[in-house]
């Protein structure tokens, strides 16, 4: 007889950044226990108010802060933004973007169109 096979388990990091969400800003008990499967796919079909509230305000990790300014996570290092940022601050940079992010948002952009043409390029020579 085999012995019974014990849940597969996360770490709380692992688990929080999965979520997108900035894990000292979570519960003790989340950042204190492992996760099994079972409830991370709860918390993401069912998030707890706590989780909506995270996501929806903040404070946000880099790359849901890079996500949402429309940068990579090295142009936030070099615009100096090394804290998490809530929501409403996302909201301020965006409205009023000093030099530094309109500065990084045209380089993402530029960095983007050069990977879709290089995508292309190689569909291209794999289709021939």
């Amino acid at each position: 007889m085999t012995p019974a096979k014990s849940p597969q388990t996360m770490k709380p990091a692992t688990a929080a950044k999965k979520l997108g969400i900035y894990l000292p800003a979570s519960p003790q008990e989340f950042q204190d226990n492992d996760v099994t499967r079972a409830e991370f796919n709860e918390l993401q079909q069912n998030p707890p108010e706590w989780l909506a509230e995270l996501r929806r305000n903040g404070p946000h990790p880099r790359p849901v802060v890079a996500q949402k300014l429309g940068i990579s996570i090295s142009g936030l290092a070099r615009g100096g933004v090394t804290e998490p940022l809530t929501t409403p601050d996302i909201t301020a940079l965006l409205q009023e973007p000093p030099a530094w992010l309109v500065a990084e948002r045209s380089t993402h952009a530029a960095v983007r169109k050069q990977d879709l043409i290089t995508k292309n390029l190689h569909a291209e020579k794999a289709d021939q």
